[in-house]
């Protein structure tokens, strides 16, 4: 059963034990997004808290405000809250992202963050091989519409998204005056997330390329290399 003649063996490779280089010394840097302007934002509560936790587990995090990002396609992707966006993703080795549930789903300021960021631009891959951790906050009962959403993105980004996720109900009843998450299940299971996210990134981090290495891009990077060169000899 190895009759395989659409194949292209000048491309064709056999997946091996990935070895990695001398592993990274630095801080895992984890890039964090939100879904919400409002001034009391649970998601960006909810992210603040997460970032402490990582911050504390020894992560490096920077977390992306949204404000005045203008909609996907509105303007080039030049403008300055795009080219940080792209940026701070093309940074980092792991993501969070987390979102209110409205009407049923992510936000659109969710959707519009996750629309700037290109599977490609030249030669780097901003998010292809990289972890990513899904949270969403609720003003009501406990959904999964939203983080069943946004893991469906993290794969179509080409993702590593982690198995677990938090999901918080009710959250307006999570957070006290200080805008500060109290002690609860829902905070234990947000620490467990933030726990396994940091050991898919160290895991994965120093492998990131080699696990998006892909037999058809390699034979369209060699037919495309092949115009080129016989371009140049016409």
């Amino acid at each position: 059963m190895t009759d395989t003649p659409q194949i292209d063996d000048a491309h064709f490779r056999v997946p091996l034990p990935l070895a990695a280089a001398p592993p990274s010394t630095h801080k895992p840097r984890i890039a964090m997004l939100y879904g919400s302007l409002r001034d009391r934002s649970f998601s960006r509560l909810m992210t603040e808290e997460a970032a402490r936790v990582l911050t504390r587990m020894g992560a490096e995090v920077r977390i992306f405000d949204p404000r005045d990002l203008p909609l996907p396609d509105s303007e080039d992707a030049d403008h300055p809250k795009v080219a940080e966006l792209r940026a701070l993703v093309a940074w980092s080795e792991g993501m969070v992202w987390c979102s209110p549930e409205r009407h049923g789903a992510m936000t659109g300021i969710m959707k519009s963050q996750i629309d700037w960021i290109p599977l490609s631009m030249g030669a780097v891959r901003p998010s292809q091989g990289k972890t990513l951790a899904v949270m969403q906050v609720n003003g009501g009962s406990q959904s999964f519409n939203t983080v069943n959403q946004l893991r469906i993105l993290g794969r179509w980004m080409r993702m590593i998204t982690i198995p677990n996720q938090s999901s918080v109900a009710k959250a307006w009843q999570e957070f006290d005056n200080d805008d500060r998450m109290k002690p609860s299940p829902f905070y234990d299971r947000m620490v467990d997330v933030m726990e396994e996210l940091m050991r898919f990134t160290l895991l994965t981090r120093d492998l990131k390329h080699d696990l998006v290495d892909r037999y058809s891009e390699r034979k369209e990077s060699g037919e495309e290399l092949i115009k080129r060169v016989n371009a140049k000899a016409d």
